[in-house]
């Protein structure tokens, strides 16, 4: 079940979905829509709701009551992170937009960075998806116990070897796409849950073609509410980035789809 349509940017080249998925995330959603509106205040928002126990779900739907800019998508149980960008994809696609951004409902994802992220993606129409990235020149993580960063930093260092994608920060969760690019892959057979899921999208679009691009953000740990960070998510992270390393060491018989664009750019073009 859904709320009413968000609002129409005039500007129809300039429409822009973010995509917020929640569960139990009632301490934090109202701080971050604030926030994101005085960063952005022309872009709409989705909230995608995976039936919070807590009122998430109700808080989402009074705030969309109360604003044109927001809209809500229920969906009937905890599915995954994957599944949640998923349906707001297919949600936003049907209704026209031509960017779409992940975003974190906890606030750890600076509102502040979303101009550059699409101005990043605007510059250039090979460029396929801006990356929000903790780990270039002038990224940075605030309130981190030592333990997450190591498992940060070694996930994506051992992601990035594995897979051959010169992409300092593919686990990162604050992106903005072309909605062009995501209108082109098989959505309906993506079947990543947790945040393999970006892992999952990165590959896609360098596969497709479509160059990448990352702006650092100073990323800050969440301030209410609990991390959905589990031992299960890591370990599908883990073994999946194993297997899709060993596939793009087999020969394939066939060129990948091409998109846009040929080459993946980190950090706006620097090393």
């Amino acid at each position: 079940m859904c709320s009413m349509p968000a609002s129409v940017n005039p500007d129809g080249d300039a429409r822009v979905l973010v995509i917020t998925p929640t569960y139990n995330e009632i301490e934090s959603l109202q701080a971050t829509v604030s926030k994101l509106f005085a960063a952005a205040p022309t872009v709409d928002l989705l909230v995608v709701d995976d039936a919070s126990p807590d009122g998430t779900g109700a808080l989402a739907d009074r705030l969309a009551a109360e604003d044109p800019r927001i809209s809500v998508l229920h969906r009937p149980a905890k599915d995954g992170l994957g599944q949640a960008y998923l349906a707001g994809f297919d949600w936003a696609i049907s209704r026209g937009y031509r960017l779409l951004v992940e975003m974190d409902a906890d606030g750890s994802h600076p509102a502040t960075a979303l101009p550059a992220m699409l101005a990043a993606v605007r510059a250039d129409p090979a460029v396929g998806l801006a990356i929000g990235s903790r780990w270039v020149s002038g990224g940075s993580v605030v309130d981190w116990p030592i333990g997450r960063w190591i498992l940060s930093r070694g996930a994506n260092l051992y992601a990035r070897l594995a897979l051959r994608v010169p992409v300092h920060d593919i686990t990162a969760g604050y992106r903005a796409y072309r909605a062009e690019f995501l209108a082109t892959i098989d959505r309906q057979h993506i079947d990543s849950r947790g945040y393999c899921f970006q892992i999952d999208m990165t590959l896609r679009t360098v596969d497709a073609g479509w160059r990448i691009v990352e702006v650092p953000i100073e990323f800050r740990e969440r301030e209410a509410g609990v991390s959905k960070m589990s031992r299960s998510i890591v370990l599908e992270a883990m073994r999946r980035v194993t297997v899709w390393g060993v596939q793009r060491r087999i020969p394939r018989r066939s060129p990948a789809p091409t998109g846009s664009g040929a080459a993946v750019e980190p950090e706006l073009g620097k090393p």
